[in-house]
C-alpha cells in the first residue's frame, strides 16, 4: 500500500497552547480514519494542513507522488451559478485538473452523486438549505474521485438517510479522513481511529468501541503516572525546602533535577475539563402530558401530519426519527400546543414547565453577552435547589471567566450550543424538547449529555440524527413513514430498525448492505484437540497481533517516506490476520458452546 501522506514532528499554533506540538502522521491507500477530539483542539486546522491552505509552524507535511487531496469543509461555500449543476462544475475547475477525456466521466459522476443524495442539478443556488449544500459539496468531492478525502462534520445538516448512504459511500473511496461526533458513523466506516489530543495524535486500530476500550486503558494508566510525578515532586519540594543542605555541592545535582521537575510540571498540559451537567425536573407535571386526537397538518397542500392519535406520558422519552422535511420540528410544535392542526385536537396537561432547545439557536441574542444571556440583571442563578454565582455556573460548561463578558455573535457553533444548553439548564422543568442538540459537541461531551438525560425525571422530546444518542436517551420512537403518516415503536433507532415493517416508501432510511457472512463449519461438530488447544491461544494471538500494529502505526511519524511502505504492507497484513482470527474464535467458540 502506497503512502498517501506523511507528517512529521508537526507544530502549529495560534493560541496559548499549540494545535499540534510534535505531532506525526502517515496516511496509506485504502485506510479510513475517523478524527477525533475535543472542540478547539485543532481537528480542522489539521484537514487544512494535509489539504494544503494552511503552512506548519515547525516540522514536515508531505504528501506522495501524484496524491490529489480534496477537503469539504464543514461549512461549504457554493460558487455562483445559474444552476447547482454550474456552479459545482465552475468549483470543479477551480479546485482540481480534469483532462478532456475524463471531463464527461466526472459530469456523468457528479450527475449520478447529486440523484443519489436527492439533489435537483438544475435547481438554483440561492435558496439551498445547510443540508442541501452539504449534500452537494459531497457530491462533487466523490465525483472528482481523489486519492484521499477529507471530510469535516460531514453529518452536520444530513438526516440519518443521508448518514447512512454516506457510509455506503465511503466504503468504496481510495482513503478518507473524517472528523465527526458521529459514534455509529465511527463503528461502521473507520479502520483506525487517529485523536488530537494535548497537541499530539494518537492512534487506534478498528474502530470507535476498540478505541474505547483502549483509551480506557491508556487514562487510567496516565493518571497512575501523573499521580506518581506529583507524589515525587512533592517530596523534592520539601528537600528544596530544608535549606542549607541544598547549598552544598553533593546535592546542587539534585537541585537542578528539582528545577526541571518544576519546569515539566509547568509544562504539564492536563486533559481539558468536563462539561458538568445537572437538570432540575421542576415539579410533577399531571400524568397526561399531551394528547393528540386525529390531528393533521398540510402547509401548501402537502400533508406533513396525517390522522395521528398520540398520548405523551409523565416520564415518556420520546425520540423522532425521520428524513429532513419530514415535519418533525412541526410535530413537536403541535404536541406543545404551540400550532394549531387543521384536524383534529390537541389537549395538555397541567403544570407542564416547558425548556425548548432550537436547532437554529434563534433563542440566542447576537448582541447580548453571555453572562446576560444566562443571567439577565443579576449575578446569580437558582438551578437544582442551590444559589450559584454565575461565572461558576458558566465553567460547568468551559467558558472561562474572561470569556463572560463576550458577545454571543462571537462565539463557535460548539460554544453556542453549550451556551444554550447552560441557558436550558438555568431554570426547572418537566417538559424538555430537544432539537438536534448533539450538532457542535464532541463525543466526550456528548456521552455526558446522554447520562444527564438518563438521569432526568421528566419527560423529554427529542429530535436528533445521532443514533447512538436515541438508542441510549429515549423509550420509544415515533417514526415518518411518509405522506404525513407517523408510527410509534418501542425502543430506540435500533428497535426501531427491527421493528419496522418492511420496506417503507421515499422517506425510508436506508441501511448499508450487510457484509457478507463468512461461512462456518457445522455448529454440531464437537471440537477436536487441537482445536481446543487452538481456541485457547488464539485471545494470545491476537493481543500479540494487536500489539505489533499499535507499535507500527505508532513508529510509523519517525520513518522516512521511502521507508513507510513495508510497515504500511505488515500493517495491512495484520488486519486481515486480525480478521481470520476473530472469525475463527467466534467460529471455534460458538461450536464449543454448541458441544
Amino acid at each position: 500500500m502506497s503512502v498517501l501522506v506523511g507528517i512529521e514532528r508537526a507544530g502549529l499554533a495560534y493560541g496559548l497552547h499549540p494545535l499540534l506540538d510534535g505531532a506525526s502522521l502517515t496516511v496509506t491507500r485504502g485506510e479510513r480514519i475517523g478524527l477525533i477530539g475535543r472542540n478547539g483542539t485543532g481537528k480542522s486546522s489539521l484537514l487544512r494542513v494535509i489539504a494544503g491552505q494552511v503552512a506548519l509552524d515547525d516540522g514536515v507535511a508531505r504528501l506522495g507522488d501524484g496524491t490529489r487531496v480534496v477537503l469539504v469543509e464543514q461549512e461549504p461555500e457554493l460558487a455562483p451559478g445559474a444552476t447547482l449543476f454550474a456552479s459545482l462544475l465552475e468549483r470543479a475547475t477551480r479546485t482540481a485538473i480534469i483532462d478532456d477525456g475524463e471531463h464527461w466521466r466526472f459530469e456523468a459522476r457528479l450527475r449520478e452523486h447529486l440523484q443519489r443524495f436527492d439533489l435537483d442539478p438544475e435547481r438554483g443556488t440561492q435558496r439551498l438549505s445547510g443540508g442541501e449544500r452539504k449534500r452537494a459539496a459531497l457530491s462533487l468531492a466523490l465525483a472528482l474521485a481523489p486519492d484521499l478525502l477529507l471530510l469535516d462534520e460531514p453529518t452536520n445538516h444530513l438526516d440519518i438517510g443521508g448518514i447512512t448512504l454516506l457510509e455506503e459511500l465511503l466504503s468504496k473511496v481510495s482513503a478518507a479522513i473524517v472528523i465527526t461526533h458521529d459514534r455509529a458513523f465511527l463503528d461502521r466506516f473507520a479502520t483506525r481511529i487517529v485523536e488530537l489530543d494535548r497537541g499530539l495524535l494518537r492512534s487506534y486500530p478498528g474502530n470507535f468501541r476498540a478505541y474505547e476500550a483502549r483509551k480506557a486503558e491508556q487514562l487510567a494508566a496516565e493518571e497512575v503516572a501523573a499521580r506518581k510525578f506529583d507524589a515525587f515532586w512533592a517530596q523534592e519540594e520539601v528537600w528544596i525546602r530544608q535549606g542549607i543542605k541544598a547549598r552544598r555541592t553533593r546535592n546542587e545535582g539534585r537541585v537542578r533535577r528539582l528545577e526541571r521537575l518544576r519546569a515539566e510540571r509547568a509544562e504539564r498540559r492536563e486533559r481539558i475539563g468536563k462539561l458538568r451537567l445537572r437538570l432540575d425536573g421542576g415539579g410533577r407535571s399531571g400524568k397526561l402530558v399531551t394528547e393528540l386526537e386525529h390531528v393533521g397538518k398540510r402547509f401548501d397542500g402537502r400533508s406533513v401530519v396525517r390522522d395521528l392519535s398520540l398520548r405523551v406520558l409523565r416520564g415518556d422519552r420520546i425520540g423522532l426519527i425521520g428524513p429532513n422535511g419530514a415535519g418533525k420540528s412541526t410535530l413537536i410544535r403541535l404536541i406543545l400546543g404551540q400550532l394549531a392542526p387543521d384536524e383534529g385536537s390537541v389537549r395538555l396537561g397541567t403544570g407542564l414547565e416547558v425548556a425548548y432547545f432550537d436547532q437554529m439557536r434563534e433563542q440566542l441574542d447576537p448582541r447580548r453577552t453571555v453572562i446576560e444571556t444566562i443571567s439577565p440583571g443579576s449575578d446569580w442563578i437558582e438551578t437544582g435547589g442551590e444559589r450559584r454565582h454565575v461565572i461558576s455556573y458558566l465553567g460547568d460548561f468551559l467558558f472561562a471567566p474572561q470569556r463572560a463578558n463576550s458577545p454571543v455573535g462571537t462565539l463557535s457553533g460548539g460554544e453556542r450550543n453549550r451556551l444554550l444548553l447552560a441557558r436550558l439548564f438555568a431554570r426547572p422543568a418537566n417538559l424538555l424538547v430537544l432539537d438536534e442538540p448533539t450538532n457542535d459537541l464532541d463525543i466526550e461531551s456528548l456521552e455526558l449529555l446522554e447520562d444527564t438525560l438518563q438521569e432526568y425525571t421528566g419527560t423529554l422530546l427529542l429530535v436528533t440524527h445521532d443514533r447512538v444518542f436515541l438508542d441510549n436517551v429515549v423509550t420509544q420512537t415515533l417514526v415518518a413513514e411518509g405522506e404525513g403518516r407517523w408510527q410509534e415503536y418501542a425502543g430506540g433507532y435500533s428497535d426501531w430498525l427491527l421493528q419496522r415493517p418492511g420496506p417503507l416508501a421515499a422517506t425510508t432510511v436506508p441501511e448499508p448492505a450487510p457484509r457478507a457472512a463468512p461461512r462456518q463449519r457445522s455448529a454440531s461438530r464437537k471440537l477436536g484437540f487441537r482445536e481446543q488447544r487452538e481456541l485457547v491461544e488464539l485471545p494470545a494471538r491476537i493481543e500479540a497481533l494487536e500489539h505489533e500494529q499499535a507499535a507500527l502505526l505508532a513508529g510509523m511519524g519517525a520513518l522516512a517516506l521511502d521507508e513507510l511502505n513495508a510497515a504500511s504492507l505488515r500493517v495491512a497484513a495484520i488486519a486481515e490476520e486480525l480478521e481470520e482470527a476473530f472469525m475463527r474464535w467466534s467460529e471455534l467458540e460458538e461450536r464449543a458452546a454448541a458441544s
